[in-house]
């Protein structure tokens, strides 16, 4: 067994670990500290993939933004206890063959696709890194990049609208 397939299967379990963990804690704000250690162990897999860039934004963006910004407002609400209420009976039933359909095709992909996926070669200098994103947003994306800039722009504007107190 080669030394990338020990690691990546290291990190998979890790992953796996600390997602189960998020789901079945029941303090939020130990929740919320597993997928941030969830987070890192995918940008770890984007450090093996060779997108360093990808990587760094996993880490800054949502790790580092989103959660801080989850914990604040979970600190800040007073909801670290997850109140477990009780649940539709269909919900758990659905939710495990979803899991199971979920586990069947990724079984699927992996399997089928063996010949399709990398052998752990050196890809190009350039993929993956900040020069190869930004050419790519900014020639062939350019228009989908401006419309997402815009909606984000206006559900911030219609945000400030609707939490401004009436005085």
């Amino acid at each position: 067994m080669s030394t990338d397939l020990v690691i990546f299967f290291l990190l998979a379990s890790l992953a796996v670990v600390t997602a189960l963990a998020m789901l079945f804690s029941s303090n939020a704000v130990y929740a919320a500290l597993f997928l941030i250690l969830n987070f890192a162990t995918v940008a770890v897999f984007y450090l093996l993939l060779s997108a360093p860039f990808i990587a760094l934004a996993q880490v800054t963006v949502y790790a580092g933004a989103i959660m801080v910004l989850f914990l604040f407002v979970i600190m800040l609400l007073g909801a670290e206890r997850t109140g477990r209420t009780p649940s539709i009976w269909w919900l758990q039933p659905l939710a495990l063959g979803l899991g199971l359909v979920l586990l069947v095709e990724a079984l699927y992909f992996v399997f089928s696709q063996r010949g399709a996926l990398p052998t752990g070669g050196t890809p190009s200098a350039a993929f993956g890194g900040p020069t190869m994103i930004g050419a790519t947003l900014f020639n062939q994306y350019l228009l989908p990049f401006e419309v997402t800039s815009i909606l984000l722009l206006t559900a911030m504007i219609g945000a400030i609208v609707l939490s401004r107190r009436k005085t």
